[in-house]
């Protein structure tokens, strides 16, 4: 656990709290006090040294400070020209705003003026309160706080008949839509009413809850990531579908057994996270889109199982990863395409316009397609499966992260 120090200029007393973020940062290296007397110039000056502040003053100020860095920092970023200096001028915009940090208290109480109540927020992201006090930065509390809203509410799903899924901290919200509305409307191949599906990597639960209310008789939902599972878990038991969804910490692939059909929505972008609040977004060298595909052909029930890959092509877009790699790697795999179903994305930054100006890839995001591809095994292409499956334990990332 690692603890920070700090002197209070006006007592000359020194203090320690340990340090509780969750998002990945590096905690600082150097800590100093502040309150609404320091100027957002100062106050940028301290982060750019790494000089992290902890504050003291009123908590809308605080927020202000935050805006204003973050428009410090806006300036003084170099003109992203693609992809790689984007996330450079993210991980920089990152590091920056995360050097504004604020003390929790023993039961996840902030002791600012004006402070709102973030006790049970911090609970659902942080677990019980610890009983000592913690430092994180406003950032991420924001964050935190945001996911709390997200939760309480829930997010309507039309494929759902409009009944909400409620995301978790650190789970993708599924307010992208359109990869939903896609697994509501494919045909389902045969055998898949009341049969057995697996849903991949499965986040909130979204698309084994649509596979479920379809008429698949029993979805196996796996997911590596804790908080994805109790989501899952939350979810299903909301929507009354614990007798058909079984969420499983297997990882990948479940360690045994077939299905007719066979449900994966990986993350788009084959990019290292550098965050754990990533991981939802970016699969590393395409880890987790190779274990499904790579997998596919051994668990499907022959002579009619089907494989859905859900992706978007903004990889293609940005120069990540090329239509004809996609193509190969199913190939290898022992994988034909039966149908393929394309939709637009209908979020605002897939709208481009005046969007270009400050968003440099939204170009690529302007013209992105997501698709559900429909695989089959080549014939003779399937081969005995061990007890672990074809690929045996494998982490998957679930379907997103919020705040990314």
């Amino acid at each position: 656990m690692t603890v920070l120090h700090w002197t209070d200029p006006e007592t000359d007393t020194t203090h320690a709290a340990p340090w509780r973020a969750l998002g990945g940062g590096r905690p600082p290296r150097r800590v100093v006090p502040a309150d609404d007397r320091i100027s957002a110039r100062v106050a940028y000056r301290y982060a750019c040294e790494g000089t992290a502040l902890l504050w003291r003053g009123d908590y809308h100020g605080a927020r202000h400070l935050l805006s204003a860095l973050g428009r410090r920092v806006e300036r003084a970023l170099p003109p992203a020209d693609g992809f790689h200096q984007h996330r450079r001028n993210q991980a920089h915009r990152a590091r920056i705003l995360g050097m504004l940090l604020v003390a929790l208290d023993a039961d996840h109480g902030l002791d600012l003026r004006r402070a709102p109540d973030v006790r049970r927020a911090c609970a659902e992201a942080y677990g019980p309160a610890p009983g000592t006090p913690g430092v994180v930065p406003l950032r991420e509390l924001l964050g935190v706080v945001g996911a709390h809203e997200w939760r309480r509410t829930g997010v309507p799903v039309p494929a759902l008949g409009g009944d909400r899924v409620h995301p978790h901290y650190g789970v993708f919200a599924p307010v992208r839509g359109e990869y939903v509305d896609l697994v509501g409307a494919a045909p389902l191949p045969r055998g898949a009413v009341g049969g057995v599906a697996f849903d991949l990597g499965t986040g909130t639960g979204v698309l084994a809850a649509v596979l479920a209310r379809r008429g698949v008789g029993r979805v196996v939902a796996t997911d590596a990531n804790p908080r994805a599972l109790a989501c899952a878990r939350d979810n299903v038991d909301r929507l009354g579908l614990a007798d058909r969804v079984e969420v499983s910490d297997a990882g990948l692939w479940p360690p045994a057994g077939r299905a007719d059909l066979v449900v994966c929505n990986p993350p788009w972008l084959p990019a290292r996270p550098v965050a754990a609040l990533d991981e939802g977004v970016y699969d590393p060298d395409s880890r987790m889109l190779r274990g499904f595909l790579d997998g596919l052909a051994e668990r499907l029930e022959p002579g009619g199982g089907e494989g859905w890959l859900i992706l978007s092509d903004l990889a293609e877009h940005l120069g990540l990863r090329g239509r004809d790699w996609l193509l190969a790697a199913f190939a290898a795999a022992g994988l034909r395409v039966a149908d393929r179903l394309d939709v637009r994305p209908r979020h605002p930054r897939a709208r481009g316009g005046d969007r270009g100006r400050t968003d440099p890839l939204s170009a690529a995001r302007a013209a992105e397609v997501t698709s559900l591809w429909r695989l089959l095994p080549v014939a003779g292409s399937t081969r005995p499966m061990g007890p672990m499956g074809p690929m045996g334990p494998m982490g998957s990332t679930g379907e997103g992260i919020v705040g990314t």
